[in-house]
């Protein structure tokens, strides 16, 4: 009988997935020195053993098929390997089947069936053929309304995807402010959004610094008031000016203006908040022929 425990036991020796796992060990009668040969032969181990490695190159892309969309961030360790044509189909095929699904969450969007086996399966393949470790970062999926439009954008060949849902307002208008999100890093769309906790942290930072400026205390409050609304129009999007407005109007105005309203935006860019390689491509080649 195969326990749960023997595969979680192969799973931590070897680092592949829990479905190649049990199929090792009921392939081996639960042997598991026999087993992990097996996940060696199939190229499984092999791809595993790159886990502990840098994946903060790669795509972030965007698919859009009739009333659905999806955007995703597929990494690589090395920005060569991103612009492979074999890297490129592993993206798409994990679009088109996320896009035809209802997941939510990269753990769900792992076990999703996908070509021959599932897209965990399929990474772990593309990590031993490619020679790199690969992996789903994250991904979002939205629904339009008859009224909405997506607004798409890929910038630097997929260094930045940006995705938007406006509503009552052209794909046009919802394309320009993909575009301006791209340029302008909104962390947000509007000042609701921003965690109670996050503000307070900016408030707190703020209120210090006007006390080393020796604001006098019963300013500092109203003070903070302008401090803050100028902090939304940094980090949100409907309060940061337009990029292309000529009167300073902000985004949210711009989308009035033209009878619409943002729902949502998605905006990736590779690798951000991840610890970067610090190799240069001459290491890189010299770290490959030593293999």
């Amino acid at each position: 009988m195969i326990t749960a425990s023997l595969v979680k036991e192969l799973r931590e020796k070897s680092g592949a997935g829990m479905l190649d796992c049990k199929k090792a060990l009921e392939a081996n009668n639960g042997d598991i020195d026999a087993a992990m040969d097996y996940l060696r032969e199939k190229g499984i181990a092999k791809a595993a053993k790159k886990s502990d490695r840098i994946a903060a190159e790669g795509i972030a892309s965007i698919l859009v098929k009739g009333n659905d969309a999806v955007i995703v961030e597929i990494n690589s360790e090395t920005d060569f390997v991103a612009k492979n044509d074999e890297f490129k189909s592993l993206v798409d095929s994990i679009m088109n089947t996320i896009i035809s699904s209802n997941v939510s969450t990269i753990e769900e969007a792992l076990q999703l069936k996908c070509n021959d086996g599932t897209i965990e399966q399929l990474i772990v393949s593309k990590t031993a053929t490619i020679g790199e470790k690969l992996s789903l970062r994250r991904f979002k999926k939205l629904t339009k309304k008859e009224n909405e439009n997506f607004g798409s954008y890929i910038h630097m060949g997929g260094k930045i995807a940006v995705l938007t849902l406006i509503e009552n307002a052209s794909e046009e208008i919802a394309k320009d402010i993909s575009m301006h999100a791209a340029a302008m890093r909104p962390l947000y769309v509007r000042s609701s959004e921003v965690p109670a906790d996050v503000l307070e942290k900016e408030k707190s930072i703020m209120r210090e610094q006007l006390i080393n400026e020796g604001k006098p205390e019963d300013k500092i409050d109203n003070i903070l008031v302008g401090k803050v609304n100028k902090y939304y129009e940094e980090v949100c999007l409907e309060n940061q000016i337009y990029v292309k407005a000529e009167n300073k109007e902000t985004v949210s105005k711009f989308v009035q203006n033209n009878g619409g309203k943002i729902i949502d935006m998605i905006r990736y860019e590779v690798g951000e908040g991840m610890e970067k390689r610090e190799e240069n491509f001459a290491e890189e080649v010299a770290a490959q022929l030593k293999k």
